[in-house]
């Protein structure tokens, strides 16, 4: 599977989160739209099919996101 650059998910986390915004306090259809377009490409960049699991995958894989290894295979 393809991965999407960080910085690309980092912009569409971002622009996800502002639209999230907007659309909870004015929720015009364009917002809508354009909200449902950023779900969509958030799901094909991180092989989802959620925009939650999405927003979750994304973030995992944004630099920070993990500073230790807490797997439980981890010696």
């Amino acid at each position: 599977m393809l991965m999407a650059h960080p910085a690309v998910l980092d912009n569409l986390v971002e622009q996800y989160d502002t639209l999230r915004v907007l659309h909870a306090g004015s929720g015009g259809a364009e917002v809508r739209r354009r909200m449902d377009d950023l779900a969509y490409t958030l799901c094909v960049a991180t092989g989802t099919n959620d925009v939650d699991a999405a927003l979750i995958a994304a973030r995992h894989r944004l630099p920070g996101a993990r500073t230790s290894d807490d797997s439980v295979l981890a010696s």
